[in-house]
């Protein structure tokens, strides 16, 4: 291969320019302009995404005698631009220009080359030609890594050639033998672990049912008390802050501590450095007396025993007026747990918004505010669904590929139904306006690791405080009696970031109308969510649904199949249908399903069979004999409309066996009801029964399983 073709249009450094030593990067990211030291260099100033972890290149980890050629090499690598043609040659996944984190990848996987390079006695990167590359290609093999791990590996050493090549003083980095023969002969055996699927774990319903349940309750019924709490919490603390000390106010803190102490009551306290003392900015900005005085009051032996003796709560004068089933959740804040709450009120926010309309952790984190706008009625008077507008990161590319790290204007936006546009009004009200919705500053309240600079919090920061929520949540169920409400740990470990998307798109395509909707009906919401997305189909989520709804069939029609042989009956106008979509489930057994098999088992009529939980029913769906869209163009069913005339549906032994405890259970509330409450439900019981009936006289079993 021509060498000279990688090379791209970039300004770099002539022979005399020096490229070590503290210098400025003008081709950086976004404009921008950073400054490196001999030892370190801070790589956050060219990712401009507001959510991303800062990084840095510590070059103190290479060894001395290598350190400066991959130095030299990284800041082609910063500066320097590929060749379309050299691109073009390779995977989709390569750019002319690096990004960011890739770049902080790819120099953290050099290090420990260049420590391997070390211990074999080579000095210097001139001594490392194709079959060097080869040997160490070999002894990662022999470490026992992934597939996955050492391909990435590979990736990089690409990388190393390509920008030797580029610089201004190429050391003759040899290419890569993989880049030449094929990358397969250099990794170990592909297994189904290592396809590239998405493995991502969504959440269970026990778990995601109440967890919702919590942060919609915090940001609906709960918000406005949490933020008059800590409106009050900054009055007084300011006040103290402010305040002068008079005579009269020193008469009025004597006062104060004499009627407390004389009616035997509490002393507002808190916990500092770890033992119990007074609140002196609650009692300062409470009773208008300096700080001083108050500190000075409290050195007296007496005072120290007294709140010894009688610590206590610090109530702020608010008007609670959150509710739980009619009832006051508090009596009052304490100025001790506002910014606590406000933690907790955050994570609330970020767990509604992020799973609700499906968007990724960086784009929720990268929202700000006025990103929902309150829609104008249309020329009917009607207001049209609110929608959020905001960037995407991961899949942003200029239009020569590359990767933007600022992220690019989404071309459709979210959509957002009602607790999504409550979570966004609340984060408006704690961010000035314009700013992130998460920005650090507004949210760091006090715990955690300051971060510098702009930019949201973390992702690793909103992962702790979801899972201090759920303690939260939990503490408080078991306050306020409502041990139907604590969150259980998922079966798949921490709640995290990344896991609401697919469990988003679980649910849509397996609990229509389940318990975790919450009276958010998922049949609606996946209109609204797929709605927002038509505009651009290669998105993720629209994946994700595809992928779930797909699995979710394949799952139906293996579990038909089973129970067909175990001697299981079929009833129903699609009964036969059904029997025959389940005579293809052997070929499914183990398949991994990915976007493209989705898209392909979605597609097959034959195997349109969705079980339905809620409706206790299969559906197998015919477009043409659907009565769920008769008046649109849906190439899916909506299993929260479902009509009990429809000549797609089909039923088993197990869907009769729930709808007779169905009309038990039916029979057993109407006995405890009045009146017309009690026929309605009794009359419901019979409905289910005549099913019932219907089914096992109409039931169809396969010849061979008979009986």
């Amino acid at each position: 291969m021509n060498l000279s073709a990688i090379g791209g249009t970039d300004p770099l450094p002539g022979p005399d320019t020096p490229v070590f030593g503290p210098q400025v990067l003008t081709e950086g990211y976004a404009g921008a302009a950073i400054r490196y030291g001999d030892d370190i260099w801070p790589l956050s100033p060219m990712n401009s995404n507001p959510s991303a972890d800062a990084h840095a290149i510590h070059w103190n980890g290479f060894p001395a005698d290598l350190r400066e050629e991959f130095r030299l090499i990284t800041w082609t690598m910063i500066n320097g631009s590929l060749s379309a043609s050299f691109v073009r040659e390779r995977a989709a996944t390569w750019r002319n220009r690096t990004s960011a984190p890739t770049i902080y990848q790819t120099v953290w996987l050099w290090r420990r080359m260049a420590t391997w390079m070390h211990e074999q006695g080579l000095e210097t990167l001139r001594s490392c030609g194709s079959t060097t590359l080869e040997k160490y290609a070999s002894w990662l093999l022999e470490t026992g890594a992934t597939r996955s791990r050492i391909h990435k590996v590979l990736i990089t050493l690409t990388r190393l050639w390509a920008f030797d090549a580029l610089g201004p003083h190429p050391l003759g980095v040899g290419r890569p033998p993989w880049d030449v023969h094929g990358v397969d002969d250099y990794l170990p055996p592909a297994t189904t672990a290592q396809t590239g699927e998405n493995l991502t774990e969504e959440l269970s319903p026990e778990t995601m049912g109440p967890l919702l349940i919590w942060a919609i309750r915090l940001v609906d019924d709960f918000a406005e008390d949490i933020l008059a709490a800590d409106a009050e919490r900054r009055r007084l603390r300011s006040a103290a802050l402010a305040s002068v000390g008079t005579p009269d106010t020193l008469t009025a803190l004597h006062s104060y501590i004499d009627r407390r102490l004389a009616a035997d009551r509490p002393l507002p306290t808190h916990v500092h450095a770890g033992r119990r003392c007074l609140n002196s900015h609650y009692v300062a900005g409470t009773i208008g007396a300096s700080l001083d005085q108050v500190h000075r009051r409290l050195g007296t032996p007496s005072w120290k025993q007294a709140v010894a003796r009688r610590p206590g709560p610090c109530p702020l004068s608010i008007r609670i007026t959150g509710a739980i089933d009619g009832r006051p959740w508090r009596d009052a804040i304490d100025f001790n747990e506002t910014l606590d709450l406000l933690r907790h009120l955050t994570a609330a926010c970020f767990i509604v918004i992020a799973y609700l309309t499906g968007m990724r952790p960086g784009e929720v984190l990268g929202l700000r505010s006025g990103c929902c706008p309150d829609p104008a009625p249309d020329e009917n008077g009607r207001l049209p669904q609110h929608k959020v507008y905001g960037h995407v990161y991961k899949t942003a590319r200029d239009d020569g590929g590359n990767h933007v790290s600022a992220g690019v204007v989404r071309e459709a936006p979210w959509v957002a139904i009602a607790p999504v546009v409550h979570a966004v009004r609340v984060l408006e009200r704690l961010v000035p306006s314009g700013a992130l919705l998460f920005d650090h500053r507004a949210h760091y309240l006090g715990k955690g690791t300051v971060q510098s600079g702009d930019g949201s919090l973390r992702i690793s920061t909103i992962r702790g405080r979801i899972e201090e929520f759920i303690v939260w949540a939990n503490a408080e169920a078991g306050t306020l009696g409502r041990a139907h409400e604590v969150i259980p740990p998922d079966p798949h470990g921490s709640i995290g970031t990344e896991r609401f998307r697919r469990t988003l798109a679980w649910h849509i395509a397996r609990r229509p109308g389940g318990l975790v909707a919450l009276a958010i009906q998922y049949g609606h919401l996946r209109t609204t969510v797929s709605a927002g997305y038509a505009s651009r189909s290669r998105d993720g989520i629209h994946k994700l649904l595809n992928v779930e709804t797909a699995r979710a069939t394949i799952d139906t029609i293996t579990d038909l199949q089973d129970d067909l042989d175990n001697g299981i009956g079929v009833s129903g106008p699609a009964a036969r249908r059904a029997i025959n979509a389940a005579a293809t489930a052997p070929q499914f057994q183990g398949t991994i399903v990915t976007a493209r098999t989705a898209r392909k088992i979605l597609s097959n009529p034959a195997l349109a069979v969705y079980d339905n939980p809620n409706t206790l029913l299969m559906c197998v769906y015919n477009r043409d004999r659907a009565l769920c869209h008769r008046d649109t163009d849906n190439d899916s069913p909506s299993l929260d409309r479902c009509v009990s005339a429809c000549a797609n549906i089909a039923r088993s032994d197990h869907h009769a066996d729930q709808l007779r405890e169905r009309a038990t259970a039916l029979d057993t509330r109407a006995s405890r009801l009045p009146g017309p409450i009690g026929d309605r439900l009794r009359g419901n019981a019979a409905k289910c029964r005549k099913i019932t009936d219907d089914h096992d006289r109409t039931r169809i079993v396969l010849p061979e399983t008979a009986p």
